[in-house]
């Protein structure tokens, strides 16, 4: 259903939508250009094309950069110590995937104006909306604790004690956000962004061998060969790279940015363009790490952090430590804002208040009290003497591993409704490598989540037997979809302006999907394992905890 623009002025649309909070409509204030709604003039040349993509950009740059946050830092330099350049070429394998999951939520975004967690309580009920959304709280508060631990961590490198290094942080993190300016915020973003290229030098001045990283990158291998340790380690590295916060804020900032189907191509071309910069920046992490500890007696001895940076200053020079150090407290202030701003996008959706960085305080008084109280609560258990900060670390890797699957496969659900999407619904080869995608995240969650409460498990055995019943899994499906494959009946084509100007209708006129006994019975087993997941991991915790 298309918008009516607005007469003159920063004025917003008529309502003839389902977007519900006013601060979601109107103008486009991004960081480097303005667009305005009435903006109907096509981009002919590549100079207005390039200033419009100068406006847009900003939510796919800052998602993939946030997702290198401290997790992201410390698994890249873990990998780089533990098995040197032989793991580069996992990179190389979540490029596609980061592209595939994203694309999807900034189609749902800029169609609906409505976030995920909004979606999923009106398409599948306030049952799904909370079993989605109450593990994506848990996890993203998990989260935003590890952030801290990176900001401390690198605080306790230049000398700084934790108990002044986190606060001023998290007071940075409050101040950044609560502005009710979303250009501002965004300005703020870049500044960081900018800082994240900090990973460039760091790769140059660590002297790798270029032969050997591009080995690494083109030639799947792994130093020592397939162990446990190894497999472990590659799933932490997807874990780390495709988050379920991703989802939830892409769809939500690119709602908040005021972006439409019109300027969706410019949105995915900032996606694609952030999937390329955190695989860059993962890479130069690996790199550097395995150009410092190849050779040495710290080969195959991670710590954490903290000991990456040390190293890099023993065996490289103190400059090289100084950049790693620079950049792991960038990536934490990058995660820790962008994932607690997912969770207070989620917060307004399931409680349907006003959630929009457009607003100032007083118009979102809840919005950004649950991002302050977030931040301050996750700063402050970093500062609780002896508190299991290691405990934590795992509990995320974990907890990430075991909710991406279905967070995924809601945003898959969602993209096949056509009366959220109508013509922007995924094509029939986007849903088949969405459910290949879906397939491995679920293997991979399985595995992570068996070895992780059974420690003697066999995972070399392990993968090769999940992943053949995985396999036979597709291809029952894949059979069972091409026998229905004539039944299906085949859409209207429309217009690129029509699809330009459609968007989803108001929610009242909207019924809810009535689910198949196949789904009902999929969505049930898929619940049940979440659960019973989640409370042997809780049990492993409590066990690790008390021993």
């Amino acid at each position: 259903m298309a918008e009516r623009g607005p007469v003159r002025g920063d004025s917003h649309p008529v309502p003839t939508s389902a977007v519900l909070d006013d601060g979601h409509g109107g103008d486009i204030h991004g960081a480097f250009g303005t667009i305005r709604l009435s903006d109907q003039a096509p981009r002919r040349t590549w100079r207005r094309r390039l200033l419009t993509l100068a406006a847009i950009i900003g939510p796919g740059l800052i998602v993939m950069v946030g997702d290198n946050d401290a997790g992201g830092v410390s698994t890249y330099a873990q990998a780089g110590q533990d098995y040197g350049y032989s793991l580069l070429w996992t990179l190389v394998l979540l490029v596609p995937v980061l592209i595939v999951n994203q694309e999807m939520v900034v189609r749902l975004g800029a169609v609906t104006g409505l976030g995920q967690a909004r979606l999923i309580k009106e398409r599948f009920g306030r049952f799904w909306a909370w079993f989605s959304v109450g593990g994506l709280f848990l996890l993203n508060f998990l989260i935003i604790s590890t952030e801290f631990i990176g900001v401390s961590l690198a605080g306790e490198y230049f000398g700084f004690s934790p108990y002044i290094v986190v606060p001023v942080s998290a007071l940075l993190l409050i101040g950044i956000t609560v502005t009710g300016n979303f250009r501002r915020w965004e300005r703020a973003m870049f500044v960081f962004l900018f800082a994240s290229l900090l990973v460039l030098p760091l790769a140059v001045l660590s002297h790798p061998s270029p032969m050997v990283a591009l080995k690494g990158f083109v030639q799947p291998s792994i130093e020592g060969g397939f162990t446990s340790n190894a497999a472990l380690l590659i799933i932490a590295i997807v874990g780390t790279t495709v988050a379920p916060w991703q989802l939830f804020f892409q769809q939500s900032n690119v709602i908040d940015k005021r972006i439409t189907p019109r300027w969706l191509e410019y949105e995915k071309a900032d996606t694609v363009l952030g999937a390329l910069v955190v695989v860059i920046g993962a890479a130069a992490i690996m790199i550097a790490a395995a150009s410092a500890f190849s050779g040495t007696t710290d080969f195959g001895h991670y710590g954490d952090a903290l000991g990456i940076a040390r190293g890099l200053s023993q065996h490289l020079s103190p400059l090289v430590g100084t950049i790693f150090a620079l950049v792991l407290f960038d990536a934490s202030i990058v995660g820790a804002s962008a994932v607690t701003l997912a969770t207070s996008y989620a917060f307004g959706d399931m409680f349907g208040l006003r959630h929009s960085l457009h607003k100032g305080i007083r118009d979102a008084k809840l919005f950004y009290g649950s991002y302050a109280a977030t931040v301050a609560l996750a700063a402050g258990i970093v500062l609780i003497p002896h508190a299991p900060l290691g405990l934590i670390t795992t509990a995320v890797q974990a907890l990430a591993g075991i909710l991406l699957p279905s967070a995924t496969v809601f945003v898959v659900l969602l993209c096949n409704d056509r009366a959220v999407l109508g013509p922007w619904v995924n094509r029939p080869w986007l849903n088949v490598v969405a459910t290949v995608i879906v397939s491995v995240l679920l293997l991979l969650s399985m595995v992570l989540v068996i070895s992780t409460v059974v420690p003697s498990v066999d995972v070399n055995r392990l993968v090769v037997v999940l992943g053949s019943v995985m396999v036979l899994a597709l291809l029952a499906g894949g059979a069972w979809v091409w026998r229905g494959r004539n039944a299906a009946v085949r859409p209207p084509e429309v217009s690129r302006a029509e699809r330009e100007n459609w968007r989803m209708p108001a929610l009242a006129l909207l019924e809810r999907p009535k689910w198949s006994a196949g789904r009902r019975v999929a969505m049930i087993v898929m619940g049940g394992y979440l659960v019973l997941a989640v409370a042997l991991l809780a049990v492993k915790a409590v066990q690790i905890a008390l021993g």
